[in-house]
């Protein structure tokens, strides 16, 4: 079925915590998962927090998958542990040393035993490089990436944002990398070791400081390094209304002339230089006081409704309840009534996939331990026989038609040429990608530059019947279709799912959009940070802490880039999982995400903890780990601290030099510490001043307690498990003058070499080209579609197509 398109992988599933998220996703995508537990289950089914005694996060992400018992200290269930290794495709474990060790083995070992074999390795910060002891909560990774620099008030205490987000996008980059690992195993015949580092990945993928940053920062940002704070406020406003607050995203021309309608076509805001980002965004002060007024008396789904008519971006700012229980999700499928505890049924998200029309996600709940027997579900699936080349790309030979804009859709086309595959970027005259703005006298940005490398630039008009032609001709020969278009949008241009499968049967399609292609909100015009509003995730992106007098709201995310990024590598995990089974099978498929379900999937735990806990179906026991944000020594430095456990504590308490706190009734158990957040906080806040925020990590890392400083961009390049592990490179751009620090590649695998870094085309810099190499195209053919504006090339007649 294609909605189980890993159908034919073999996981064996060793990860305990957020590490079980990644086999997660291979469950919903078909793969047959064994979970191994020692006796008596794995520990992490008791992990806070818990729904009537079971764990809501073991739950959710152990479902799909099937539990076998094995116990290390028997010989014979040594020996049945090495044969499922050894029948398997893949094997994720997680921590230092990992359920391997407990075998009597490890992950590079068993990497090095059978050649075939692809082994993934989650750990905080990798197994290798000064910091690689180091233990990380979502807390630290936020403060250690350079998103907690990005959040809160210009000025006071940074906001860390919602808990789960950086762990979730941690297992969507290792997720990605493990494909990409199998995928080449099947071209070559070679498995992989992957030392996969979870703060490595949150600085690639989560709201990178050395990635693409979205329309409004592509226009703006200087390249100078700064250590301020961003103002952030305006960049996607809110504002209050009579029953809450909405969330508008004016970005292009049309929208900004959209909102002025609304306005009633004020006088003092009709020069056209407004409809450039960066005239509104200076002038946003004075546009503001007639949106509060507009807005004031009107209600949250007036308001979207109005706005919506107006071709204006626009969002409620929801809770996460609300979204659960949303008409929108109910009827998609997006969320299912699932038995989470024995007995006890609550509302969780169903996955992030649809495939050919049908949810690839949750099928049966959590096993339990020792649910079934130690083997595989059935024999092995063929598989296309290997080259038997190991050094290359995994996607050298693919062929990517990429419609894709912005970032949510600009991303998955880098990923795949990151590692070889022939990207095809087209574009109309009219309407380039948004990436593309840039700072007045500059000829690309460096958000485009970063997110187009290795892609070829194809001007082609879509609306033109000779302009169809071509694109019919170019999929014919192609491997997949990337696009992140309105839904129906590329139907309307002849081109369903339908219409290319025609062309050539073995087509993968797959896109996202923001609420997904079917559905009442799927019309519904958006961009992230509406999704995050719409989500919930707004909501719980809020400080402890009132707002200065100057602010309109409590909310914080406006910086930030989530869900882009991540949407990006889900909608590229699901490409390439159709491509696997393209492959096996000979017949193509649609995926299609949805960019609120990602959200939701990403928040899968708070989501349903608290979806349980306004049901009152049954205890909720929530977790008691205290994570804040504390003042250092210097100017604006901080650092982050989390307390997960009476034994954190204790190891804090002698950090301190103060070994009587830990047993002190306000701090002594984690119902009192959170009950004494307040005094907790200044307690410590008192020795955090007098010391610099790596003093305080390193300080308190060295008995276990998780903790990290507060990074900015410049801190990030210098930071020693980064430059270690080679996380970044600087890159160059012929057009830009000076280096463009970027990823290096997904994760650091042993036979899959860093991503080739050719330049991003400028529009249609390729065009003349590929119409001539791909199609066939005399020049006299190719120069009078250029002239009849079917085509369009940049005036450059460089070409950034690699030679053969």
């Amino acid at each position: 079925m294609t909605d189980r398109l890993l159908d034919a992988v073999r996981v064996l599933d060793l990860a305990d915590g957020d590490a079980a998220a990644v086999t997660r996703v291979l469950a919903d995508l078909g793969a047959d998962v064994l979970k191994v537990e020692p006796p008596g289950g794995s520990a992490t089914r008791a992990a806070a927090p818990t729904l009537a005694g079971a764990s809501v996060s073991f739950a959710v992400h152990n479902a799909n998958k099937r539990s076998a018992v094995l116990d290390p200290h028997d010989e014979e269930d040594r020996r049945r542990f090495l044969s499922l290794a050894q029948t398997a495709d893949i094997v994720v474990d997680s921590g230092l040393p990992g359920q391997a060790a407990t075998f009597g083995t490890s992950c590079a070992a068993l990497a090095d035993r059978y050649d075939h074999l692809v082994v993934l390795s989650v750990t905080d910060f990798g197994t290798t490089g000064p910091r690689s002891t180091w233990r990380a909560t979502d807390a630290v990774l936020y403060a250690m990436s350079g998103s907690l620099a990005r959040s809160g008030p210009t000025h006071g205490t940074p906001v860390l944002p919602p808990d789960g987000i950086a762990s979730a996008t941690a297992a969507a980059q290792a997720t990605w990398a493990v494909l990409v690992a199998y995928y080449n195993r099947l071209r070559c015949g070679t498995g992989d070791y992957i030392d996969f580092s979870r703060f490595d990945a949150v600085v690639m993928a989560l709201d990178p400081p050395f990635g693409s940053h979205g329309q409004v920062a592509a226009g703006v940002t200087s390249t100078t390094p700064w250590r301020g704070r961003p103002q952030n406020q305006d960049a996607y406003p809110i504002y209050a209304c009579r029953d809450g607050y909405v969330r508008l995203c004016v970005m292009a021309p049309r929208q900004w002339r959209g909102l002025r309608r609304w306005l009633g076509e004020p006088e003092q805001f009709q020069d056209p230089d407004y409809d450039l980002i960066g005239a509104r965004l200076a002038a946003w002060p004075q546009i503001s006081v007639l949106v509060e007024a507009l807005f004031a008396g009107q209600t949250m789904k007036e308001l979207v409704a109005a706005g919506q008519a107006h071709g204006v971006p626009i969002a409620a700012v929801l809770t996460p309840a609300r979204i659960l229980a949303s008409e929108h999700f109910q009827a998609v499928g997006a969320t299912t009534d699932a038995e989470l505890a024995p007995g006890v049924h609550t509302t969780v998200p169903t996955g992030y996939f649809v495939v050919d029309g049908r949810h690839s996600g949750l099928r049966t709940p959590a096993p339990a331990a020792g649910h079934d027997d130690p083997q595989w579900r059935a024999g092995p699936a063929p598989v296309p026989p290997p080259s038997g080349r190991v050094d290359g790309y995994p996607f050298a030979g693919l062929r990517i038609l990429d419609l894709g804009i912005i970032i949510a859709g600009g991303e998955v086309g880098r990923l795949f040429g990151d590692m070889g595959a022939e990207i095809i970027k087209i574009e109309s005259a009219e309407y380039p990608d948004g990436l593309r703005q840039a700072r007045i006298g500059d000829a690309m940005s460096d958000s485009f530059a970063r997110t187009h490398r290795n892609h070829l630039g194809l001007g082609l008009d879509l609306r033109s019947d000779r302009g169809k032609e071509i694109f019919g001709r170019l999929v014919a020969e192609a491997d997949a279709v990337l696009i992140n278009f309105k839904p129906g949008t590329l139907a309307k241009l002849g081109f369903s799912y339908d219409a290319l499968h025609a062309l050539n049967p073995r087509i993968v399609l797959a896109g996202s959009s923001a609420f997904g292609h079917r559905g009442p909100w799927t019309n519904r015009l958006g961009y992230g940070p509406l999704v995050r509003a719409t989500t919930g995730v707004t909501r719980r992106w809020t400080s402890e802490e009132a707002p200065p007098e100057n602010a309109r709201h409590a909310f914080y995310d406006a910086t930030t880039i989530f869900p882009d990024h991540v949407v990006g590598r889900i909608t590229a995990i699901g490409a390439l999982a159709a491509l696997i089974h393209r492959d096996r099978t000979g017949a193509g498929a649609n995926v299609h995400v949805s960019q609120a379900e990602v959200v939701v999937n990403q928040l899968d735990t708070l989501f349903v903890t608290e979806a349980a806990m306004a049901a009152g179906v049954a205890e909720v026991r929530d977790d008691t780990s205290v994570h804040a944000v504390y003042p250092c020594a210097g100017d604006d430095e901080w650092c982050v601290i989390s307390i997960r456990s009476d034994g954190d504590w204790r190891c804090a308490t002698t950090v301190l030099n103060r070994p009587t706190l830990a047993d002190d009734p306000r701090f002594s158990n984690g119902a009192a510490r959170m009950a004494n957040r307040g005094e907790l906080v200044a307690l410590l806040s008192a020795w955090t001043r007098t010391r610099t925020p790596v003093q305080v990590a390193e300080a308190m890392q060295a008995p276990g307690v998780p903790a990290g400083p507060m990074n900015r961009p410049p801190d990030i390049l210098a930071d020693p498990q980064l430059t270690t592990r080679k996380v970044l490179r600087d890159m160059t751009h012929p057009l830009i003058d000076h280096a463009l620090p970027a990823e290096t590649r997904p994760a650091p695998f042993r036979h899959i070499p860093p991503a080739p870094v050719r330049p991003a085309p400028l529009p249609g810099q390729d065009t003349r080209d590929i119409c001539r190499t791909l199609l066939g195209m005399s020049a006299e053919q190719i120069e009078r579609l250029i002239s009849s504006r079917v085509l369009f090339s940049s005036p450059s007649t460089g070409s950034t197509r690699p030679n053969p």
